[in-house]
């Protein structure tokens, strides 16, 4: 999978809910409502603090089901942040017998088996949360990133034209699009979507990445380049751009500008010519 993917938490979607569900009726205990703030993220340092908040609300609120859904599904990001995605599993699926109803376990839960590999579960789990909440633009562009990883480019551009038409300003739909359109060869539409992408995040390096492929495989290479720089300038170490930069310098006769962008990128995901020889790259 290419390296600007599954960007950050990828659409691991916390609740903000419990705050509302607690306050009220325990705005007195001032533990309990520090519990709340860990739980929801108020604390950013490590996924310690988050995971501390929710255990204790686990222990505490054991007759509220509602809350106790919310805390094992944002315990379970926590969990997946560090990588612990069999924690974050158990979790999940907790929250989901807690509240059948509750679609966003549901999707995380597919972010989690997504992360292990296992994208069969995955689809499965943003299948369930899509028929719960069929808006629900997180586990769209989720489920379509794994149908591009299949290969199901038609079935990846429908779900993201649907996320696109739901929520026109998230710039991960749009850059989404924009990979899929290149790979199926509407590089056109691939550079508009790219551009949307851009101006909703002009801080994400993830367009310009993308955006650079979509010229690549125009042919392209000083665009390239280019979208590469802006993209590494603000990631110094994504390996897509890197490789990107690389082999648009080698069509450019730049050999040893080539060399080392391409080593630079395989030192950090060793299998990226074969990923873009896939794409059509070679």
């Amino acid at each position: 999978m290419r390296g600007n993917a599954f960007r950050g938490a990828p659409y691991g979607a916390a609740s903000m809910l419990m705050l509302s569900l607690l306050a009220t009726s325990a705005a007195a205990q001032s533990s309990v409502l520090s519990n709340v703030d860990l739980c929801n993220g108020k604390d950013r340092s490590s996924p310690e603090p988050q995971i501390r908040g929710c255990s204790e609300l686990i222990k505490s609120e054991s007759d509220n089901t509602k809350v106790l859904a919310i805390a094992y599904n944002n315990r379970g990001n926590a969990y997946t942040s560090q990588g612990e995605y069999d924690l974050a599993i158990e979790d999940y699926g907790k929250s989901v017998n807690l509240d059948p109803t509750y679609a966003k376990p549901l999707n995380n839960r597919g972010v989690a088996y997504r992360r292990k590999g296992e994208l069969e579960l995955a689809i499965k789990d943003f299948d369930a949360a899509i028929n719960l909440d069929p808006n629900y633009i997180d586990a769209l562009i989720n489920r379509a990133e794994i149908l591009e990883q299949q290969s199901d480019h038609s079935g990846a551009l429908k779900d993201l034209d649907a996320a696109i038409k739901l929520q026109p300003k998230t710039d991960g739909a749009w850059n989404e699009r924009c990979w899929a359109r290149a790979i199926v060869g509407d590089l056109q539409g691939a550079v508009a979507d790219c551009s949307e992408a851009i101006r909703l995040q002009p801080s994400a390096a993830a367009g310009f990445d993308s955006r650079g492929f979509a010229y690549l495989k125009s042919n392209q290479w000083d665009l390239a380049i280019a979208d590469f720089n802006a993209a590494l300038r603000l990631d110094p170490k994504l390996p897509s751009a890197l490789y990107g930069r690389g082999f648009a310098k080698q069509k450019k006769g730049d050999t040893a500008g080539s060399k080392s962008d391409i080593a630079a990128a395989q030192a950090i995901k060793q299998d990226i010519a074969a990923e873009y020889a896939g794409y059509g790259l070679r």
